[in-house]
């Protein structure tokens, strides 16, 4: 395994924290990390809300990374409750496309940490409306 999955995993894993905030809010079911192009490593968790407001965490990631100026990046991981790794959701896909429209489709997406299986955006976001 790469050593920037293993520390992107490591600061996913990192600030997972699964908790209830209030009887409206849990936070860290699912962690993400991402690599930016400059070689930094963001992290975010999901919250959820019982009423949509919520966001994935792979978006507070790239929202983490767009608030400390940074644009674009070339990875992505995220933690799912079980310690499993997955793919992002389609809002998460979404955003990535808008972000970086020319060059989304290699953006790298660890799928499985314990095979260290890698796919591309590009692979599961091969046609977007863009």
């Amino acid at each position: 395994m790469d050593k920037i999955w293993e520390e992107m995993y490591t600061a996913a894993k990192a600030v997972q924290n699964e908790r209830k905030i209030s009887d409206y809010v849990e936070a860290g079911g699912v962690a993400a990390a991402i690599y930016s192009e400059s070689g930094r490593i963001y992290t975010g968790v999901c919250i959820d809300t019982c009423s949509t407001l919520g966001i994935c965490a792979e978006r507070n990631a790239i929202f983490n990374m767009i608030t400390n100026g940074e644009n674009s990046f070339k990875r992505v991981v995220a933690i799912m409750p079980d310690g499993n790794v997955g793919a992002p959701c389609g809002a998460c896909r979404e955003l990535m496309v808008q972000l970086m429209p020319d060059t989304y489709k290699q953006v790298e997406i660890l799928m499985d940490y314990e095979s260290e299986k890698i796919i591309k955006l590009g692979e599961i976001t091969p046609e977007w409306w863009i």
